[in-house]
C-alpha cells in the first residue's frame, strides 16, 4: 500500500510541471507569433515612424534697401555687425535651453538692464524649486490636491511671494544667463533669433565660434543696422526702423503677419522707412529645415537666396539740405539774441521744383532741451507736414486770384486803401495807408484793405463807414476755402509721407473772420502746403504733387554703380486752376514787384539778386500754442515767405515759415534773411557745380533738373 501511494505521488508532480511547460510554450508561441506579425506585417510602418522627418520652410530676413540722394550720395546704408544667434528647435527642452544659456553667459557679456522683474521671479523659481514649493502652505497644497487650486493659481502665488531680496539675489552670471535665456525664448521655432549684435567683440565672436559644438542652437553670423551717413540731417524724414527686440509694432502685427513677416522682423516705423516698407524690406531667403520627430534639425537646404531690399533714390540734394539747415540754425540763434523772441523755437524751409514736385530740401530745426537739460538745436523736418500755422499775407496771391474768378474784382481794378470802420469795432487798416491802388500794387505793398474789400464784394456786400459788415459769410467761407484748396492750402498735398496733416480751419464763420481768412490770419497751413501753393502760381496753374522719392532701383551693384531702374516717379498734376492764364501771369508779376520794385515788402532784402526772384512776404498776428504751457494764447507774430526764381523761367519754389518769431509790434525779419540766404545757396551751388563740371569735363547731375493787435501791424 505504501509503495502504491508513493508511486501515485511521483506521477502527479510531472503532470503539473507538464501543464506549466505547456502553458509557457503556448504563451511563448503567441508572443513569437505576435512579434512575427509586428515584424512582418507592421515592421516597415514602425521603421518609417522611427525614421520620420518633417520638412519645415522658414524665411530669413535680409538687409534693407539703401537711400541715395539725387546726386548719387548714399544717405542711409546698412552697417555689418558681428552677431550671435540662437535657433530654437521645435518642442525645445526648456531645461536644456537654460543650460545652453548658462554656457553662453560664460563666453559673452550681455546687457541685463532690460530684464523685467517678472522674468527675474520666474528665473528664481526655476533655480530654487524647493524654496519655491515651500512658499505654498499645507492648506493650499491640500486645496490643490482637492483640485480647488490649479497649477496656474499655485504658480501665481509663488510669483507673488518671491521677495525683493530674492529678486535682487539674481546677479552677475545668473542675470546674464537670464537675459540670454529671454532672447532664446523670444524667437520662432527654427528661425534664427539675435542674441547679441551690438558691441560683439572679436574675442567673443571667436570663442563662441570655437565652442558651437557645445552650444546647441547657437551660431555666429553677420547682422546689420541702419547707418546715417549725414548724421541727423533729415533724420526725422528718413524715418526709423524697429529693433529685433521690439519687432513688429503691436498695432501692425496682423497686417504684417498676413504678408509673411515674422513677429521679430525689423520694419519701418515712420516716414520714408514706413511709407516704402514694401520696397525697402527685400525678399527673404527661404530655407527648408529637415527635423526628426523630436524637432531637432537634421539638415537644412536653401530653397532660394534672399535679396536685399530695393534702393530709393531721393529727390533731395543733401549738399543743399545741409546748407539750408545750417542757415536756419545760424539765423535762429541770431534772432534769439534780440528782444521779444523768447518763444521762437522753430523754423521751416521747403525747396521744390515747381514743375515736377521734386522736393530738393525739406528742412526744419527746433530749439529744445536734451536729456541733460542743455539747450540744443534738433532736426524737425517732419514739422513741414505735421504742424500748421497762421501764415499771414503770403496767401494774398490766392485771394486776388479768387477775386478774379468770382468777379469780385477785375485785373487792374483800383480800390482805395483806407481805414475801414465797421459798427462797434476798432478801425481795421493796412500796415500803412496807400490810397487808391490796383491789384498789383496791393500785392507789392501787401495791402490788407484791398483784400478785405475784395472779400466784401465776393460776399455780395458793400462797405459803408460805421455800418455793419453785411455779407453772406457762410457762402464766402465756402468759396474761399474751395478756391484756396485748388492751390494746396488747407488740404493735403499728397506728399509721399505718412501722417501729413491738412491744417485747421477756423470753426466760427462770422463775417469779420472771413476778412482774416483773406490775409492768412484764420485758417492754418503747413509749410509744404505753402510750397505747393507758390509752385502752382509759378508753373502757371498746375497743382503738382510733391514727392521725395525720385526713383526705385535694384540694389547698388558690386562696382558701386546704381542698379537698374525699377520705377521712375513721374510728375503728377492733382488739378489745374480753373482760372485764365493772364490772371495767373498778373499775380506772378505782382510777386515780382514784391521783390524788385519800389517799396515792395521784399525789396530791402532781395533787390538786385541775380536770379530775379518773385514772391510774397507774410506776417500774421497769432496766438501762441507751443510747448511752453504757461504762455498759451500769448499774442505772437508768425513770419512767412513764399518765392520762386527765376521769375521768367521758374526752376525752384520756396516756402519759409517761422512761427512765434517775436512778441510785440516789431521784431527780427528772420523769414527774409533765411529766404535770401537759402536762394543764394541754391544758385551758388548750381553755379559751382556747373563750373566744376566744365573744368573736369565730366557729367554732373544738377541739383534740380528742370523739366520745363488788430491787423494794423500785420499782413506785410
Amino acid at each position: 500500500m505504501v509503495n502504491n501511494k508513493k508511486k501515485k505521488k511521483k506521477t502527479h508532480v510531472p503532470f503539473r510541471l507538464n501543464m506549466v511547460f505547456f502553458v509557457v510554450f503556448v504563451l511563448f508561441s503567441i508572443l513569437i507569433l505576435r512579434l512575427g506579425e509586428l515584424q512582418i506585417v507592421f515592421g516597415d510602418d514602425f521603421k518609417r515612424e522611427i525614421q520620420r522627418t518633417e520638412d519645415i520652410t522658414v524665411n530669413n530676413p535680409v538687409p534693407r534697401g539703401k537711400m541715395i540722394d539725387r546726386n548719387g550720395k548714399v544717405i542711409v546704408d546698412n552697417t555689418p555687425l558681428n552677431a550671435i544667434t540662437y535657433t530654437k528647435y521645435q518642442n525645445a527642452d526648456q531645461k536644456k535651453m537654460l543650460e545652453t544659456a548658462a554656457k553662453l553667459a560664460k563666453l559673452i557679456t550681455k546687457d541685463t538692464s532690460k530684464v523685467p522683474v517678472r522674468d527675474k521671479k520666474d528665473f528664481w523659481i526655476i533655480k530654487h524649486p524647493k524654496e519655491a514649493k515651500a512658499k505654498i502652505t499645507k492648506k493650499e497644497w491640500n486645496l490643490y490636491d482637492q483640485k480647488k487650486l490649479d497649477d496656474k493659481q499655485i504658480y501665481k502665488l509663488q510669483i507673488d511671494r518671491v521677495t525683493d531680496a530674492e529678486v535682487d539675489s539674481i546677479q552677475g552670471e545668473d542675470l546674464e544667463t537670464l537675459a540670454i535665456y529671454r532672447e532664446f525664448n523670444s524667437g520662432y521655432a527654427l528661425t534664427p533669433q539675435i542674441v547679441k549684435n551690438k558691441d560683439v567683440t572679436p574675442e567673443e565672436f571667436a570663442v563662441v565660434s570655437e565652442n558651437l559644438e557645445n552650444l546647441p542652437g547657437v551660431d555666429t553670423t553677420t547682422d546689420w543696422e541702419r547707418m546715417y551717413a549725414f548724421g541727423n540731417t533729415l533724420k526725422s524724414i528718413l524715418g526709423d526702423v524697429s529693433t529685433t527686440e521690439a519687432g513688429i509694432p503691436k498695432e501692425q502685427v496682423e497686417k504684417y503677419l498676413a504678408r509673411d513677416y515674422s513677429r521679430n522682423d525689423r520694419v519701418g516705423k515712420s516716414y520714408l522707412e514706413l511709407k516704402y516698407e514694401d520696397v525697402l524690406h527685400g525678399q527673404k531667403a527661404k530655407v527648408k529645415n529637415i527635423t526628426d520627430k523630436s524637432g531637432k534639425i537634421i539638415s537644412s537646404e536653401v530653397l532660394s537666396d534672399g535679396k536685399r531690399g530695393k534702393d530709393l533714390v531721393l529727390t533731395i540734394d543733401m549738399d543743399l539740405q545741409q546748407q539750408v539747415e545750417k542757415i536756419i540754425e545760424e539765423e535762429m540763434w541770431s534772432a534769439k539774441q534780440k528782444p521779444g523772441t523768447a518763444l521762437l523755437d522753430r523754423a521751416f524751409v521747403v525747396l521744390m521744383n515747381p514743375h515736377t514736385g521734386e522736393v530738393l530740401s525739406l528742412a526744419g530745426r527746433q530749439i529744445s532741451k536734451d536729456d541733460d537739460g542743455k539747450t540744443v538745436m534738433k532736426d524737425f523736418a517732419g514739422g513741414n507736414i505735421t504742424t500748421s500755422y497762421n501764415v499771414g499775407s503770403a496767401v494774398k496771391g490766392a485771394t486776388i486770384l479768387t477775386g478774379y474768378k468770382t468777379g469780385a474784382i477785375s485785373p487792374g481794378q483800383y480800390l482805395v486803401d483806407e481805414p475801414l470802420v465797421f459798427k462797434n469795432t476798432k478801425p481795421k487798416k493796412s500796415w500803412k495807408t496807400f490810397g487808391s491802388i490796383n491789384d498789383l500794387r496791393a500785392l507789392q505793398v501787401s495791402s490788407n484793405v484791398y483784400m478785405w474789400k475784395t472779400v466784401i464784394a465776393m460776399g455780395h456786400g458793400r462797405y459803408v463807414p460805421n455800418g455793419p459788415l453785411l455779407i453772406d459769410a457762410k457762402k464766402t467761407f465756402n468759396t474761399m476755402r474751395q478756391s484756396f484748396a485748388q492751390f494746396g492750402l488747407g488740404t493735403r498735398t499728397g506728399i509721399d509721407l505718412p501722417n501729413e496733416m491738412s491744417g485747421f480751419p477756423g470753426s466760427d464763420e462770422q463775417a469779420s473772420l472771413a476778412l482774416d481768412l483773406a490775409i492768412g490770419q484764420y485758417d492754418t497751413y503747413t509749410p509744404i502746403q505753402l510750397a505747393q501753393y507758390v509752385s502752382t502760381i509759378a508753373n502757371g496753374g498746375n497743382r503738382v504733387q510733391p514727392h521725395l522719392v525720385k526713383e526705385i532701383r535694384e540694389p547698388i551693384m558690386e562696382n558701386n554703380e546704381l542698379g537698374p531702374i525699377v520705377e521712375e516717379i513721374q510728375p503728377k498734376v492733382l488739378n489745374h486752376l480753373d482760372m485764365k492764364d493772364e490772371w495767373i501771369k498778373r499775380v506772378q508779376e505782382g510777386f515780382r514787384m514784391v521783390m524788385a520794385v519800389g517799396d515792395g515788402t521784399g525789396v530791402g532784402t532781395f533787390k538786385g539778386a541775380a536770379y530775379n526772384p518773385a514772391g510774397k512776404t507774410g506776417t500774421a498776428q497769432a496766438f501762441y500754442d507751443g510747448p511752453v504751457k504757461s504762455q498759451k494764447n500769448t499774442d505772437v507774430m508768425n513770419l512767412s515767405l513764399v518765392s520762386f526764381a527765376p521769375f521768367d523761367n521758374p526752376e525752384v519754389a520756396m516756402a519759409v515759415v517761422v512761427p512765434w518769431a517775436y512778441q510785440g509790434n516789431t521784431g527780427p525779419s528772420v523769414n527774409m534773411t533765411i529766404g535770401k540766404r537759402v536762394l543764394d545757396a541754391y544758385f551758388d551751388l548750381k553755379k559751382s557745380r556747373s563750373l566744376n563740371e566744365g573744368s573736369q569735363g565730366t557729367e554732373q547731375q544738377p541739383n534740380n533738373a528742370d523739366t520745363t493787435q488788430n491787423t494794423q501791424q500785420s499782413g506785410q
